[in-house]
């Protein structure tokens, strides 16, 4: 019985599922919803049942497949670790069989496990009530002074911070009867034939029946029984891990990828949040006191901005500081990063910023001014900001993909820069030293927002036997991180800008420095051990690059237990991290 169904909402709507969407979710909660795509659910709660699946920035829903009732499955809080399964489900069977994709999500749960018996007793399900939502150009670098008054308009003074500064490291669904294999009393559409040819040369005979190792979401330690054993003897109350079970039936599904992203975004922002200066970035005082601010009014309020960044004979300090009052805008609002992406110019206003300042007026020797630091580091963490729960926004990868990925190739070639130019004829002051480092962190952290884009965005088919090599699509998917990478190879400094990366990741994980990591240095680390494990995996050169320059210092010096050290149990990216940095050493080997 074929169940093959559509893929993401941002590529094919089902105009009945978001009618039903909008009317159950409240707006801050529906334009955040990433995807949604049918599946088959196995849970404490459901046996095999074909419903849709539900992604937002926060949660993870599920609604029958004529959606009447809608139910969060899992908050990514309480997510332990989300993997890929190499298995042929026995209920399924032909094309869904072998192209389905296995999720399965472990998290901690509160209540008491499900028995199967109160499967084939339960009549219908009724729905949990859902949570509500806290809804330049000049040739010439005057000196740029950090300052708190900066001739910002009266209008836009909830914008401000107190302190204008760079700051561095914010039917109800009826169950069918468990011996009924094909899932024969679920809805289901009508067989559709796949989009794309299968490629796999692999027989599903050849699949083996344990969890797939991924190269990007470890095997969890511990075994079956063990977990089964804690699942049962749970008392009233207790916290016990259990598992979610998504069955994707599409031949072209991308719901892993999108939790993956998901999760990744969830885990960092609150840990981020954990740090005062990252939540006084994103809240002030006062905000408790003021009223919501309507989509009307902040595209009133951000057009006014744009104008005022795209005037001409605007001088780099006003610049400045307008880019920080547009930062620090972007970090309070997400409807504001939506308007970024749907106005486009300040988007392509900000890259040429960054290509002029930083490459485009060094001095003869190379060398970069504190003035040039400065202004590159807010272009490039606006940039970074204005990535972060915009997923959902068509209008965001049509800029990025329109005329082949232009634009995304010119931010890719405008932030590497070569961390070793300043030390070779100059010798730097502490202060220039200390904003080239602040550069290099940015611009990490922004490359990892675009390796994010790289793995959502692609549009090839994902087979079980591709994701074994972690090289799901094939390399000419425009943005893909294969694409983004090879876009990158010719780049002089690119050897050098990838080096340095991975030398932090030593210097942070290695006995030469023993402070524990605040909360913004763990996410650097977290996205600079996701940056190099994208260089391991899709691209050869940098693959070899990384093991003949680093293995020694990576084998010798970067311990998992120094890791697991440096990151508190209380920071929710350290589990994630701990097992990035395991992957990496198992890959640099």
């Amino acid at each position: 019985m074929s169940l093959s169904g559509s893929g993401s909402l941002l590529s094919r709507r089902n105009i009945k599922l978001d009618s039903f969407l909008k009317r159950s979710m409240g707006r801050a909660v529906h334009e955040r919803v990433r995807a949604s795509e049918p599946c088959v659910v196995v849970s404490d709660a459901f046996n095999k049942v074909y419903m849709h699946a539900v992604l937002s920035d926060e949660r993870v829903y599920l609604t029958e497949h004529a959606p009447r009732t809608l139910t969060v499955a899992v908050s990514f809080g309480r997510v332990l670790g989300i993997e890929l399964v190499n298995d042929l489900p026995e209920f399924l069977s032909g094309r869904d069989r072998e192209h389905c994709q296995h999720i399965r999500i472990l998290y901690v749960s509160d209540q008491p496990a499900t028995r199967a018996f109160d499967w084939l007793r339960r009549d219908k399900w009724v729905g949990l009530p859902l949570a509500a939502s806290p809804s330049r150009r000049s040739s010439h670098c005057p000196s740029i002074t950090r300052t708190s008054e900066g001739g910002h308009p009266a209008e836009r003074n909830h914008w401000r911070t107190e302190e204008v500064r760079v700051l561095k490291p914010s039917r109800s669904a009826s169950c069918p009867n468990p011996e009924t294999l094909g899932l024969l009393r679920v809805p289901h559409p009508p067989t559709q034939p796949p989009l794309y040819p299968p490629t796999s040369s692999s027989s599903p005979s050849e699949r083996s029946l344990k969890p797939l190792q991924s190269d990007q979401v470890p095997r969890r330690i511990g075994s079956v029984l063990s977990r089964l054993l804690r699942r049962d003897l749970v008392e009233g109350g207790e916290r016990r891990e259990a598992e979610l079970h998504l069955y994707a039936v599409s031949q072209t599904s991308r719901l892993y990828l999108h939790l993956q992203s998901a999760w990744s975004g969830f885990i960092i922002r609150s840990t981020l949040l954990l740090d005062p200066l990252y939540r006084r970035k994103c809240s002030s005082s006062s905000d408790s006191q003021r009223p919501v601010i309507s989509w009307e009014r902040t595209a009133h309020l951000f057009a006014q901005l744009t104008s005022e960044l795209l005037q001409d004979g605007i001088n780099e300090e006003s610049l400045y500081l307008l880019l920080q009052e547009l930062n620090v805008a972007a970090h309070r609002n997400v409807a504001l990063r939506r308007l970024f992406w749907r106005s486009g110019e300040l988007c392509v206003f900000l890259v040429q910023t960054l290509e002029e300042c930083l490459h485009g007026r060094q001095s003869l020797s190379g060398v970069y001014s504190a003035d040039q630091l400065l202004l590159s580091i807010v272009v490039v963490e606006t940039l970074a900001v204005m990535f972060r729960e915009t997923q959902a926004e068509a209008s965001r990868l049509n800029l990025l993909s329109a005329r082949k990925g232009a634009l995304t190739s010119r931010i890719l070639l405008a932030l590497i820069c070569d961390p070793l130019t300043q030390s070779r004829d100059f010798l730097m002051d502490s202060e220039t030293q200390v904003l080239l480092s602040e550069y290099l962190d940015a611009a990490c952290s922004l490359l990892f927002e675009l390796l994010l884009l790289g793995h959502e965005a692609t549009s090839g088919p994902v087979f079980t036997e591709c994701l074994r090599s972690s090289r799901c699509f094939s390399a000419d998917d425009l943005l893909s991180v294969d694409w983004l990478l090879r876009v990158v190879q010719p780049h002089p400094h690119l050897l050098s800008f990838i080096t340095h990366q991975a030398q932090q990741v030593v210097l942070v994980l290695s006995d030469l420095q023993e402070s524990v990591l605040c909360p913004v240095q763990a996410v650097l680390l977290f996205q600079r051990c996701r940056l190099l494990l994208a260089c391991l995996q899709h691209s050869s050169l940098l693959a070899q690059h990384l093991r003949s320059d680093m293995r020694e210092e990576f084998r010798y010096l970067v311990k998992t237990s120094c890791a697991a050290e440096k990151l508190p149990p209380r920071y929710p990216i350290s589990g994630q991290t701990v097992r990035e940095v395991e992957l990496l050493l198992t890959l640099l080997r």
